[in-house]
């Protein structure tokens, strides 16, 4: 009996998700203002059934949330350790996350048909996009094989019991596929407070060398806008065209 290969890591699948020829391009709406956790939700859910009827183009929606904490459907009871701000149950992947004024949201509605059925492809093409948009800004983002999101290597923090190097968290990933349409998505910390994130214990990570990390913790306070622009232009290059909503 032959063995069965190892499935291959995030790293090497391919980092690209492009559309069919001839397919319209994504619709890119930005919210300036902050949005509710209820409103948002109902808005994407709405639009992932218009888009899974061959209704609507494919979205993608920036926007930042009032402070709220979001649990995913691996999400542990213990990991909620201070219900300071509001909790939401939601059917994406994942655990505990915060989401508040400062982090730059991104949720994304595309119609896996339309792309590649690999749900697996996906989170690491996600991946790749937060690593590109960081890279526009000179911050080198990492992803972990055991740990979903985009890291960055802090070795100006205490290592770890064993010399491990530090690791902060900048942006977090989770998602629901309906239908073969993706919605949820990702968040980028900008210049959120990050003392709002010791309510959780964030995706389950509790190692005391893994923290949370900002743009602006790196001492780089960049603005929403420029993150958007960056956000977008990445974007575009692997999941490809866009259109102002």
């Amino acid at each position: 009996m032959s063995a069965i290969a190892p499935a291959p890591t995030r790293d090497a699948l391919d980092a690209r998700f492009f559309a069919r020829p001839g397919a319209p391009p994504v619709e890119w709406a930005v919210t300036d203002a902050l949005v509710p956790y209820e409103r948002a939700l109902a808005e994407m859910e709405a639009r992932a059934a218009q888009i899974a009827r061959g209704e609507a183009p494919e979205r993608v929606w920036l926007l930042e949330h009032p402070p709220l904490y979001t649990s995913g459907t691996s999400a542990r009871p213990g990991d909620l350790l201070d219900a300071r701000f509001p909790v939401f149950e939601t059917g994406r992947g994942g655990q505990f996350t915060y989401h508040g004024p400062g982090q730059r949201v991104g949720y994304v509605m595309l119609d896996l048909r339309r792309r590649r059925q690999d749900v697996r492809a996906f989170v690491a093409t996600l991946e790749a996009w937060i690593i590109a948009t960081l890279a526009a800004f000179n911050v080198k983002g990492e992803r972990r094989e055991d740990r979903v999101g985009v890291w960055t290597r802090r070795p100006d923090k205490p290592a770890g019991p064993s010399g491990e190097t530090a690791e902060d968290k900048i942006a977090a990933i989770g998602i629901r596929v309906r239908q073969w349409v993706t919605f949820h998505g990702v968040s980028l910390n900008v210049e959120p407070d990050l003392v709002h994130f010791s309510g959780i214990t964030p995706c389950g990570v509790r190692e005391s060398h893994y923290g949370v990390t900002s743009l602006a913790d790196l001492g780089l306070p960049v603005t929403m806008h420029d993150v958007d622009v960056a956000m977008r232009g990445a974007f575009e290059e692997i999941f490809g065209p866009t259109v102002a909503a």
